[in-house]
């Protein structure tokens, strides 16, 4: 019995290992051709440790276009998105999941729903509501877009409906307000599901192309995304310029999820454990 189960379970770390090093392979030959010419970055058959790694590709991408302003501006509208998301989503999640108010349920069906309406079909009307409050072409408008989501709602509230409702209502009665017992007592109690939609976030925003192209027009306000495009030519495209650059657009992602790695595996399992 005991042979059985540890074959079964070598088998199936032998299955998880080789899926991975699959999804893994195309991060790896970003990395390779990275550091290869131009002329060598779709050699076949691949050579994906480079024999003489050309590190100036990492120093020329900074002075080819404004790579370091791209970078400012991304980081600035990221983190500005997720502290506003933060916020909007844990105060919408606690009265949702904490205080009791006619047709809550419906309501929160409701809003749930507008995730079903893809970006596309209200990228207009946005586009439009920002033109007439002048914000088109500026971070604000960009970040005030993103300051609300109903994933992260969703997501809060499930965690917060495992949180037991005995503490609020002993709040309650030693006088706390509402805001007192959010900020008290359940905002410290939710730092795994907080972490973990930091994460998904942040990276959302991060990555985002679609928004910063179709909103921001002046070359300064342009985010790192919408720059590294401007590697493409209607001539010739830098591929080499454009995997440095996505490996340098990579990095602070990969930092945040290691850094908060164990209160996403945390946050994810229990939003999950109650619907």
């Amino acid at each position: 019995m005991k042979m059985k189960t540890m074959v079964r379970k070598t088998v199936l770390y032998g299955i998880i290992g080789l899926s991975s090093l699959i999804m893994l392979l195309p991060f790896f030959w970003m990395l390779s051709a990275s550091l290869k010419p131009e002329t060598a970055v779709f050699q076949f058959p691949i050579q994906w440790i480079p024999e003489k790694p050309l590190w100036s590709n990492y120093v020329n991408i900074w002075e080819k276009i404004p790579l370091a302003r791209y970078y400012l501006n991304t980081v600035k509208i990221a983190i500005c998105v997720t502290f506003l998301q933060l916020f909007t989503c844990s105060l919408a999640a606690y009265a949702f999941a904490k205080i009791n108010f006619p047709e809550r349920d419906k309501l929160f069906l409701v809003y749930l729903g507008t995730m079903m309406v893809p970006f596309q079909v209200v990228m207009i009307p946005q586009f439009i509501l920002l033109k007439q409050f002048h914000l088109t072409n500026t971070h604000t408008g960009l970040i005030l877009l993103q300051a609300f989501s109903p994933f992260g709602v969703f997501m809060l509230r499930q965690y917060y409906l495992n949180i037991p409702t005995e503490l609020s209502e002993a709040a309650r009665i030693d006088g706390l307000s509402e805001f007192g017992i959010y900020s008290r007592v359940i905002l410290p109690l939710s730092r795994p599901a907080l972490a973990s939609l930091a994460i998904f976030t942040a990276s959302a925003s991060w990555n985002d192309f679609l928004a910063p192209l179709i909103f921001l027009n002046d070359s300064a306000k342009k985010t790192l995304q919408i720059g590294i495009r401007s590697f493409m030519a209607e001539s010739a495209t830098d591929y080499a310029s454009i995997m440095a650059a996505s490996v340098c657009g990579l990095l602070p992602v990969v930092i945040v999820f290691i850094l908060l790695q164990k209160y996403f595996v945390e946050g994810v399992a229990s939003s999950g454990l109650k619907g």
